[in-house]
């Protein structure tokens, strides 16, 4: 885990009201990372690169709220692993100066109404295969900057769409952040950090890196000069089907998300599979 010197004590906002208070009372630059917690590695360093844009007088805000808006009625919600003393400690460590840490019922009343839909770059991919998610996805977020307010919010490249789909919300509703996204954190063996790791069986986790070995290959195959998408996912294929369930493997323009034919540099592959019950995903840019 990814550890720097230990900060003054974290402040833990658990109300809107509280979170506007200490919005109004924050110096400098504020930096907002989303997560739904259980944080890794990969939170650690978006975190250290939100305190790195805020500077030394600026101040980070983690937020961590397991959105139910954004899961199925069959996903996981009621398994996401809420560790909250855990990711308290870390985010301290790291240089965060609050996490905003309301119920469900603080974000969400019982008669909300209000949906927010973005429409070109959502409905393939993960869109398709988890009816609903991005409309949670985009709600929450766009509730998360009003209420925090941020100059900058940080995202983890690894859910590539959701940065694609927040990225034209911002732009669509010309809202006031800037969005800063970072690399995808990874194993030794290559599989991408996520909180769903932690479901996987050991058969399953020493399964997993065929995700990576297989987008790998791909993107060995377009350097080498295959520019076919048909073949590149087939590839990508051939690599994780012994090991995994297929959901999706789909070559897609890295602008649009829109399913391409030939593909071109900046193109991305990207994936989702399960692994007994467990969803993972994962994506490479060509290159």
């Amino acid at each position: 885990m990814l550890i720097s010197k230990p900060n003054r004590t974290v402040k833990i906002l658990r109300t809107i009201a509280a979170a506007r208070r200490f919005r109004t009372q924050a110096r400098g630059r504020v930096v907002l990372v989303p997560t739904m917690g259980a944080l890794h590695d990969g939170h650690a360093a978006l975190i250290l690169r939100a305190r790195s844009l805020a500077g030394k007088g600026g101040t980070v805000i983690v937020s961590i709220f397991v959105n139910p808006t954004q899961f199925g009625p069959k996903e996981d919600l009621s398994r996401y692993p809420r560790p909250f003393s855990q990711d308290k400690e870390l985010c301290a460590s790291l240089g965060a100066d609050a996490i905003f840490h309301p119920p469900a019922g603080e974000m969400y009343r019982a008669d909300f109404s209000t949906w927010v839909n973005e429409e070109s770059v959502s409905g393939g991919l993960c869109g398709a295969s988890r009816p609903g998610h991005f409309r949670g996805v985009t709600t929450v977020v766009l509730k998360l900057f009003t209420i925090v307010q941020p100059d900058a919010a940080v995202f983890g490249l690894k859910d590539f769409q959701q940065c694609a789909v927040i990225a034209w919300m911002v732009r669509d509703l010309d809202l006031p952040v800037r969005l800063v996204f970072a690399p995808t954190v990874r194993e030794r063996d290559g599989l991408a950090l996520s909180s769903r790791n932690a479901f996987l069986s050991p058969k399953e986790r020493a399964g997993a890196p065929s995700l990576r070995r297989g987008l790998l290959a791909a993107r060995a195959a377009f350097a080498s000069g295959e520019c076919s998408a048909a073949k590149l996912v087939r590839i990508v294929r051939g690599e994780i089907s012994r090991s995994a369930r297929v959901d999706y493997i789909e070559a897609v323009d890295g602008a649009t998300l829109q399913p391409a034919r030939e593909m071109k540099r900046g193109d991305t592959i990207a994936l989702a599979a399960f692994f007994g019950r467990t969803r993972l995903i994962d994506n490479i840019q060509l290159r």
